[in-house]
């Protein structure tokens, strides 16, 4: 039998488990530390879980049970299985998740406490939030998965009638509120939906990392507000840790967004109501060619540099390139030619993806260098490799009237010699062709980056 902890032990307990959840998010500020991060934030939602069974207030245990071995088990699973390149999707999917979840939670709390309109109001506001996050999070992912364009869709007087969704949503959630009619939740979450959808189809592909950190911050508040509602009833206890992760969640990812828009020098606004990547950009003329090169003379060129900076992107993740770098950097660095990688915010398609992916193949921490750091030396720098990386070094950036005008990029163009590695002559997420492609002192290197990397190792180990 469940003997019920006293109060004063839970609440022990859930100082502990904020400690530990604060560890962690400190801890996963930085990729060496991260994954011991993501370890005490578990081991304290596990303690935090843990505790409120213990109390013997919670009934349908069976039920509770399947529901945790199959979603543990899912999760477990698609967490093996699941490629780098499709992280991001997978982050969106399990956000979406969240969000539905705390929209669920929110419609129970409302059928049980309507007539208690400061529950009602929070859950009202947690069913809100939670179902834009999983609309959202939803058309992100089919985004990123390539099921339905990337490319910002714009709808005719999007602003007006996207308002005008939400408006009436809401305010039909209220009404059902006011007069206790649960019967006008249906058409409440329906709206919300449909808002969450209209939201986020006008934002390009180049946005969606911002767009999932926002949607994530999102789900951490509703998660919050519902256990705010919890608090009052039968399941206080299990609200208290609800208010704790979902605020935690709700202020790490909200850092997060604005970090990554500060990145962009783009307001999070600008983000989602500006279409950005909806045109491409046009009447802009590129001086100069595409000039290709083969990997024998990219070798020969890296052979003898005072130094070798690589700014990787998507295409090295796409290509699963990174062991094939690790071994250019260490022959490079074998022959006496140091070797750097520069790593911009948003290269990628989710913050870090570099990072990590370097981290995988086993490349010291000490040898990424982000933006702030790196940009001045590339002045100084024989050769910059780029590899499938785009709109992250496009001078196009300082180009005025340019849609990407203002936003932070590595200043590789300042290099001695530039290598870009592509594997065709496409745009970038962004939609807006590269100027660097065409500077004198850039060369292209046509093809997958394994098999383009792998050919320019193997002309390094014949010289």
């Amino acid at each position: 039998m469940i003997v019920p902890y006293s109060g004063d032990i839970v609440n022990a307990v859930y100082v502990v488990a904020v400690l530990a959840f604060i560890l962690g998010l400190k801890a996963m500020s930085s990729p060496e530390t991260a994954r011991r991060g993501i370890v005490y934030a578990g081991a304290a939602m596990l303690v935090a879980v843990v505790v409120i069974f213990l109390q013997g207030t919670i009934n349908n245990l069976a039920w509770i049970a399947i529901g945790i071995m199959i979603g543990g088990g899912g999760g477990w699973y698609w967490a093996r299985v699941v490629k780098m390149t499709a992280m991001p999707q997978m982050v969106a999917v399990y956000n979406g998740m969240g969000g539905g979840s705390a929209a669920a939670i929110a419609a129970v709390v409302l059928l049980s406490s309507i007539g208690d309109h400061v529950g009602a109001s929070l859950s009202l506001a947690g069913a809100i939030i939670g179902s834009i996050s999983i609309a959202g999070s939803v058309i992100a992912f089919l985004k990123l998965q390539g099921w339905m364009p990337s490319k910002a869709i714009v709808l005719p007087a999007r602003q007006v009638t996207n308002l005008a969704v939400l408006a009436v949503g809401i305010a039909i959630g209220v009404y059902a509120v006011v007069t206790v009619n649960t019967a006008f939740l249906w058409p409440f979450y329906l709206l919300l939906v449909l808002y969450g959808i209209l939201l986020t189809i006008p934002i390009g592909g180049a946005d969606m990392p911002v767009v999932i950190s926002l949607f994530n911050a999102l789900t951490g508040m509703a998660v919050a507000l519902d256990g705010f509602a919890l608090v009052n009833g039968p399941l206080g206890d299990a609200g208290y840790a609800m208010v704790i992760a979902g605020t935690l969640v709700g202020a790490a990812g909200s850092l997060l967004t604005v970090l990554m828009a500060r990145a962009m020098n783009r307001s999070i606004g600008n983000v989602f109501f500006s279409a950005f990547g909806a045109t491409e950009e046009t009447g802009t003329e590129m001086k100069g060619s595409l000039k290709p090169i083969d990997a024998t003379d990219v070798a020969v060129l890296m052979e003898y540099a005072n130094q070798v900076i690589i700014a990787p992107g998507y295409g090295m993740a796409v290509a699963q390139a990174q062991q094939k770098v690790k071994e250019l950097s260490d022959l490079l660095e074998a022959k006496g030619v140091p070797v750097k990688f520069a790593i911009h915010p948003v290269a990628g398609r989710m913050p870090g993806h570099m990072n990590v992916l370097l981290a995988e193949a086993g490349i010291s921490y000490d040898k990424l260098f982000d933006r702030d750091e790196i940009n001045q030396e590339f002045a100084h720098t024989d050769v910059v490799l780029v590899i499938g990386a785009n709109d992250v070094v496009n001078p196009a950036a300082h180009r005025k009237g340019s849609p990407l005008e203002g936003m932070p990029i590595l200043d590789v163009e300042q290099a001695k010699n530039v290598i870009v590695n592509k594997r065709g002559q496409g745009k970038g997420f962004a939609g807006i062709e590269n100027d660097l492609f065409y500077r004198d002192n850039c060369r292209m290197l046509y093809g997958d980056a394994q098999a383009a990397i792998g050919k320019v190792v193997a002309a390094l180990k014949k010289s």
